[in-house]
C-alpha cells in the first residue's frame, strides 16, 4: 500500500518469528521510508533489485537461511494513474471537509487528482466519506 513501484523476494519464512528476526537483521541496510513526494510525482530511481538482494544475503539470520529463495526476479507493479502531478499538494479532510476533483490515479494507499492535489487514505482512517462518480 505504499506504492512500490517494483519488488524482489528474499525468502519465505513459515512463521512470524522468522519473518521478523529477519525483518531485525536487514532494516538496518534497507532504507524504511519513501519520499512519498517523490513517489507520487513519478520520480523515481531504478535499482537493481537483484543485485541489492544478493548483498543482502549474507545479513539474514542463520535460523532462517534456509528459506531463502532461489532464481527470483524483479516483479514490476503498476498502478492505475494517468497522470501525475507536477508538485504535490495534500488534502486533509480534518482541516478541509470538502474536497472536489477528478481522480486521474491511485497508487499505493493515494488517490491522486487532476488539480495536483493527493489524499493519503490511510491517514483518513475512521472517517466515512461519500465518493460520488459523475
Amino acid at each position: 500500500d505504499q506504492g512500490a513501484h517494483e519488488a524482489v523476494a528474499i525468502l519465505e519464512a513459515p512463521n512470524r518469528y522468522l519473518a521478523g528476526i529477519t525483518e531485525v537483521a536487514l532494516k538496518s541496510h534497507v532504507a524504511d521510508k519513501t519520499n512519498w513526494r517523490k513517489m507520487l510525482t513519478n520520480s523515481i530511481e531504478d535499482v537493481d533489485l537483484l543485485s541489492f538482494r544478493k548483498s543482502l544475503l549474507q545479513f539474514i539470520p542463520q535460523e532462517a537461511q534456509e528459506y531463502i529463495l532461489d532464481n527470483e526476479k524483479e516483479w514490476e507493479i503498476k498502478f492505475p494513474v494517468l497522470q501525475y502531478p507536477e508538485k504535490v499538494s495534500s488534502v486533509n479532510l480534518a482541516k478541509t471537509t470538502e474536497h472536489f476533483g477528478k481522480l486521474k490515479g491511485i497508487k499505493g494507499q493515494y488517490l491522486i487528482f487532476e488539480d495536483g492535489k493527493v489524499m493519503n487514505l490511510r491517514s483518513h482512517e475512521g472517517l466515512v466519506l461519500e465518493i460520488r462518480v459523475e
